[in-house]
Formats: structure tokens, C-alpha cells, sequence
């Protein structure tokens, strides 16, 4: 095998050693969906539980979480616009039948950037092009859109019509107010969701990059715009400030320039290159976490999407992405400025308020036009309907009534019009403590497959007597392994693998997660250990029987040291950067 071929190593590798394979492959498989084994679950497990204490447990109690239902109703995704323009272009072979999504057959056959065509702009592409079915060369029909939201029913039978949720972010925003009401109860606030999303992919034909069913790990940021740039001070630290990121922005894109540029955040800011100064903070934030999992800052950019290619959402997108071997630059993450977009949809479609009250600093008098029902006058008007035309009128709030019969004169109630005369209108001066608005949302959102493969590609190391993955320790599907150095039914061999075994368990009681291995020769377990990414190997031997003693192998430089049991423990602890320091860590925050 190449050994420059880290895809293909990684294809044998995550098959061989548990990490990841096509679904349903005992019945030819189905394209988009994969299977994760023993190892791979540990790896993303990882990636999760580090994603949440990097974008949860670090953020001083302004994110928290929340799970929702996979189930959506349909009156759902209306609102959000998902059920209009969830779309994707898609065109079939008039002569094998198959269908592919069109813009990516156009880019593919022709290099012509396709993304935000139109319909009549593919074809048009299609046609003067040659564009042909890339199976059996066979003919082409016109683009036409194609729903990407999996079909259901919530009920058995003639239940209520629903989707699987492409995104894990509506579930936050019909949320908001209640968990707003529940947790801080004050603005910033962001609502975090790591599940799983289903998207029916028309021909997924890229791996772990274009799946029909993946993981998203979301969070929706509220805050109050008019303060925006007096509370993102909070956080912007002179760290953050300084710290640079690699941007193309939609002004390059559009001069032809391909590469990204270095900017600090402060640039950012500073030139506007960001709608939002919270975009810019989540986007320091989520290039660190991408350093953190050991992905090199020149393999990582953010690509500004032009109004064509951004989401119906979204006043601003950058997609952050990754160099790939396998794929060139792959999205991994998208930040999205959503305004008040979703939170305004869903107050329209349920009739829910999802305003904030803010409060002033000091009380103000305004002067306001108040309208007030005239019974006598209704009564001539409706009737005997007199009181479900009252009733109806209280539901109006005093400033659209004000509006309408501004506008046009009346304000139609039950078929009854009523003119000005069936009112009385009062100038009224008040004092108002403060008003509502309806927040503004930032949305950094990543996609744990595409993460899972950047990492294991990034990791994946060739030396001239192994193949291993050089992970983050903290991303490891094992913490350390335990070999015994001879396996045997009788003697010394049967005593240490009992010691081994006996070791195994006192490491996984204390908490850490532990391989155990006593096949093959020490060299070979050692191999497998490396391939699958576990940072320590632990070995017991002869003299282990003699002094309590063991040893600790290093993944990455091979080179041991001997310890003895009762201290494994605590040095492992420090060898993994899970002991810390109580006093330095106080002392580095001026508590003492």
C-alpha cells in the first residue's frame, strides 16, 4: 500500500482497528451512512466531551445545554423556511437513471465554482460544457430542486406530517424563552446541543465529508445588538484581541483571490470584516478549539460565502474549513449571523412572544396615541354581535389599531368595519421603564464526522517500521494499555498476566479508560497500541514480581521509564495532563 495514501491507510486502519465502515454492508450498503466501532465511538466520544468543555464549561456560565426531540413537526421547519428552501440542485442520467446533485457534477466536469446557481445557470453550464453522467456518459436532464428534509409522520397511521431536523438549532430557538426563564434569565445567552441530524443527500459520494445521518454540535447565541459592543468587551481579553485567523473575505473572493489572509481579531473588528463583533470572538474560540485537537493553524482558514451562497438565514456566513490530503479544503464548522430571523419566523407562526425586556438605565416620558373601543357606537354597528366584536378588538394591540385606522380608514372585525368614529383616540403621555426587542443571534455550528476525519488524517503518522496516530491525549479512545511481557498457563507467565490483568482493573476503578492486550509478542501489541492512537503503553514483567514495579512507554518517542505501582496513578495523571496544579492555577488568577 502507498503509504502516501493516508486515505486510503485510514479507510484500512478504521475498518482492521474498529473505527469506522459503510452501514449495512451485508446488503450492499447504503451511501451516506456509516457505521462507527468500539474505537471510533471512543474518538468521537472525545471529541464531544472536549467540545463541551471547550464551548460550555469554559464560557463562565453564559452557554448551557440542551437536548431536543429529532422529531420535528412540520409546522416547524415552515417557519424556520427549511421546508422552502432547504433545496439542493439535482439533475438524473436519461440512460442508467442515476441522479446526481448538479452544481458538484458541474465543478467536478468543468472546475467552474457552481455553488448559488441558479437552475437556468447550471443548464446553461450543462449544455455549453458537456456535462455527462459520470457512471455511463449518458445525457443529463435539466436541474430541478430537490427537498433534502427526511419525510415522517409523528402518530401511527394518519398522524400529524413532521421531519427528522436537518439542524439541532431550531429545537433552541422555540426553546429560548423557557430557557431563558430557567437559567440566566439575562442576556448573552447561548444555548448549546450536540445530536443527530438527518439530511437526504442526493448522492453522497465523499465518506465521513457528505453524510445523510451526522452529528452537529451547535450553539445559538443570543444577545441584545444595541450592546453588543459595550458586553462582547467582557470576553474580547488582549489574547483574543491579538490572536490571528486565516480569512478569505467575500471582497477577495469576489477580486479572484484564492488564498486566505492573516487578521487578528481586532482587524476584524475593527474593519468591519464581521457584521457582528460576537462573530469575530466565536471564531477565535473555534480556531482554538481546532488547534486544540492538534490541527496546525496554516491547514485552518474561514471563507467568507457570497449572497449567493450563504443559508436563507443568514445576514453573514463564514464557513471554517480544514486542508485535507484526501479532499483539499473541507467545511468542518459554519458561523452564521441568524439576526433575529428564526426567533422572529417562529413569534409569527405560533403567535409566542419571544421578546426580551430591556430595561433603561433611567425611566423616559413618552407621548403616545391611545385608541379605546366605543361600545355605543359598535353596538350600532354590530349588533347583536356587539360582544365577540369586543372581545376581539382587546386582542389587538392599541398601535396596530392606531396603524390601520391611520392607514386605511377602519379596522375590519368579524366582517363589521369600524371607522374612527367607533373609537375614542387619546394623546396620552407615559413613563416606560423600558422596552421589548427580539435578540440577535451568532451561530457557530460543527459537524463531529468531518471534525473525526480531519484529526485522524492530521494525526495519521508513517515511520519506516510503523503506522500510528499521533492523537491529542485527550482525544484518545484509551488513556494507556497494559501488556503483560509473557503470557503462559503455568509459572512466572501466568503470575504476571494475573498482575496485568489485576493492574488493568485498578486503573479503569480509578477512572481512567484502559486497554488490556496479551496476544502476540510484546512488539506487536505495542504496534497495535500506536495505531489506534494510545499515548501510554503500561508493561508488567519478571521484575514487577519482584519490586511492584512497571513500566511506562511513550506513543510518540517509544522511549519507558520504570515506576513503581504505587506512583503509576499520579504520574500518569501528570503524563496525560489530567493533574493540575492548585496553587499555580490560583495563583495565575490573583486569588491568593
Amino acid at each position: 500500500m502507498d503509504k502516501r495514501d493516508k486515505y486510503g491507510v485510514l479507510i484500512d486502519i478504521g475498518r482492521r482497528r474498529g473505527l469506522f465502515w459503510p452501514s449495512y454492508e451485508i446488503y450492499g450498503g447504503v451511501a451516506g451512512l456509516y457505521d462507527y466501532g468500539h474505537v471510533g465511538v471512543a474518538i468521537k466520544r472525545s471529541l464531544m466531551e472536549n467540545w463541551v468543555k471547550y464551548f460550555v464549561d469554559r464560557r463562565d456560565g453564559v452557554i448551557v445545554e440542551l437536548e431536543s426531540p429529532i422529531i420535528t413537526p412540520r409546522i416547524v421547519l415552515q417557519a424556520s423556511g427549511h421546508e422552502e428552501n432547504f433545496t439542493d440542485p439535482i439533475t438524473e442520467c436519461t440512460k442508467c437513471g442515476r441522479v446526481f446533485r448538479a452544481d458538484h457534477l458541474v465543478e467536478e466536469q468543468t472546475g467552474i465554482h457552481a455553488e448559488g446557481m441558479s437552475m437556468d445557470q447550471l443548464w446553461e453550464v450543462m449544455k455549453k460544457h458537456g456535462v455527462k453522467c459520470p457512471v455511463c456518459g449518458g445525457e443529463l436532464t435539466k436541474p430541478k430542486p430537490a427537498l433534502l428534509l427526511f419525510k415522517t409522520e409523528i402518530g401511527p397511521y394518519k398522524g400529524s406530517p413532521g421531519y427528522l431536523r436537518p439542524e439541532t438549532a431550531q429545537g433552541m430557538f422555540v426553546s429560548f424563552k423557557q430557557v431563558l426563564n430557567t437559567a440566566r434569565n439575562k442576556l448573552p445567552l447561548g444555548i448549546a446541543q450536540i445530536g443527530k441530524v438527518g439530511r437526504n443527500e442526493i448522492s453522497p459520494r465523499q465518506g465521513l465529508m457528505r453524510l445523510r445521518e451526522f452529528t452537529i454540535m451547535e450553539i445559538e447565541f443570543f444577545f441584545d445588538p444595541d450592546k453588543a459592543d459595550e458586553e462582547v468587551r467582557k470576553y474580547l481579553t488582549k489574547e483574543i484581541l491579538e490572536y490571528k485567523v486565516n480569512v478569505l473575505t467575500g471582497v477577495d473572493k469576489k477580486k479572484g483571490v484564492e488564498e486566505a489572509k492573516p487578521y487578528t481579531i481586532k482587524e476584524l473588528i475593527d474593519k468591519r470584516i464581521v457584521t457582528s463583533p460576537w462573530m469575530a470572538y466565536w471564531m477565535a474560540i473555534g480556531n482554538k478549539y481546532l488547534e486544540s485537537l492538534g490541527i496546525p493553524s496554516q491547514k485552518i482558514r474561514f471563507d467568507e460565502k457570497l449572497p449567493e451562497e450563504k443559508a436563507h438565514y443568514s445576514l453573514q456566513t463564514f464557513d471554517q474549513e480544514v486542508h485535507t490530503e484526501k479532499y483539499g479544503w473541507v467545511e468542518v464548522a459554519g458561523y452564521s449571523y441568524r439576526t433575529t430571523y428564526d426567533l422572529g419566523r417562529h413569534m409569527k407562526y405560533s403567535g409566542a412572544d419571544l421578546t426580551v425586556f430591556r430595561r433603561y438605565s433611567e425611566p423616559r416620558i413618552v407621548e403616545k396615541i391611545k385608541v379605546y373601543p366605543n361600545p355605543s357606537r359598535i353596538r350600532e354597528i354590530a349588533g347583536k354581535d356587539l360582544s365577540i366584536v369586543m372581545k376581539n378588538l382587546s386582542k389587538i394591540p392599541s398601535e396596530e389599531l392606531v396603524e390601520k385606522l391611520e392607514m386605511q380608514g377602519y379596522v375590519e372585525v368579524e366582517g363589521y368595519k369600524l371607522g374612527k368614529d367607533a373609537f375614542y383616540i387619546k394623546k396620552v403621555r407615559e413613563k416606560i421603564h423600558g422596552e421589548k426587542f427580539i435578540p440577535h443571534v451568532v451561530e457557530p455550528s460543527f459537524g463531529l464526522e468531518r471534525i473525526f476525519y480531519v484529526v485522524l488524517e492530521n494525526s495519521l503518522v508513517f515511520e519506516e517500521d510503523r503506522t500510528y496516530l499521533r492523537l491529542d491525549k485527550k482525544l484518545a479512545p484509551y488513556h494507556v494499555a497494559v501488556y503483560p511481557l509473557v503470557t503462559g498457563s503455568t509459572g512466572k507467565p501466568s503470575m504476571i498476566a494475573e498482575k496485568a490483568r489485576l493492574l488493568a482493573r485498578a486503573l479503569r476503578i480509578a477512572g481512567l479508560r484502559v486497554f488490556y492486550d496479551e496476544e502476540g509478542s510484546i512488539g506487536r501489541r505495542y504496534m497495535r497500541g500506536d495505531e489506534i492512537g494510545i499515548p501510554y503503553a503500561v508493561t508488567v514483567d519478571y521484575q514487577t514480581l519482584e519490586d511492584s514495579t512497571v513500566t511506562i512507554r511513550d506513543r510518540d518517542t517509544r522511549k519507558q521509564e520504570r515506576v513503581k505501582i504505587i506512583e503509576l496513578y499520579g504520574r500518569l495523571l501528570e503524563l496525560l495532563g489530567l493533574a493540575h496544579d492548585w496553587k499555580d492555577i490560583i495563583q495565575r488568577y490573583s486569588l491568593i
